[in-house]
């Protein structure tokens, strides 16, 4: 897969692709990571990316021309892109969500900021847009990374177990069960039995059990589905 990434603030995103398994990915060559400053495709010689929006209010929205003249450049080399637009107007993002996305080949990420883009991206670019929850961050950055993230770790070969992603939560609609390590006793707090017991039918079951039962305490709604 290959990602574009059009931001304002390229050296935020630098952390987050070096280390743990984005890294790992990036090494394996399952993924590839290009940031575009916005600055850089900018006619005006100050590289201004903000102007006041027409009709007044308060604020900044970024304009138009740096947005399009990226993706125009990125096309010539890349034909068949799906561009997001990372807006907390868009629809929610959750695993299902991910794992089409994980099936592309390409992914352009625009990072909105300020009061956000000149709807002309919305309307004539985005193919879609996608929000990570119902609240409003400084811009699309962190948004952009969270999808990075989920994204990337369901890639096939990207996780050292590929059974991790049969049993986490939201697969099958459920919640995870709870998990235990050693040790088996600690401060009085004890493991349940019968995850020590060896019986691995019984285990089974009795995970799938808490999982229902967790489901059905923190999120009700997707006992619905």
């Amino acid at each position: 897969m290959r990602i574009d990434i059009l931001t304002i603030f390229p050296k935020m995103f630098d952390p987050v692709l070096n280390e743990s398994i984005i890294k790992r990915a990036r090494i394996k060559d399952k993924v590839k990571f290009y940031i575009h400053d916005l600055r850089d495709y900018t006619s005006d010689k100050h590289r201004k990316v903000d102007d006041r929006p027409f009709g007044g209010g308060s604020g900044m929205v970024m304009r138009v021309e740096p947005i399009f003249n990226c993706i125009e450049t990125i096309k010539r080399k890349e034909k068949k892109p799906k561009i997001i637009l990372l807006t907390p107007q868009g629809k929610r993002l959750n695993q299902d969500k991910a794992k089409k996305l994980s099936k592309l080949s390409h992914l352009i990420l625009v990072c909105g900021h300020y009061e956000g883009v000149d709807e002309r991206v919305r309307s004539n670019l985005a193919d879609e847009e996608i929000s990570i929850g119902d609240y409003v961050l400084t811009g699309g950055e962190l948004p952009a990374m969270v999808l990075i993230d989920v994204i990337v770790r369901l890639m096939p070969g990207v996780l050292g177990n590929k059974n991790s992603l049969n049993f986490e939560s939201f697969e099958g609609n459920l919640l995870e069960y709870p998990h235990y390590t050693r040790p088996s006793s600690f401060r009085k707090m004890n493991v349940p039995e019968i995850l020590v017991s060896g019986d691995h039918h019984k285990i089974e079951a009795w995970r799938r059990v808490e999982a229902l039962k967790r489901t059905k305490k923190r999120r009700p709604d997707l006992l619905k589905r």
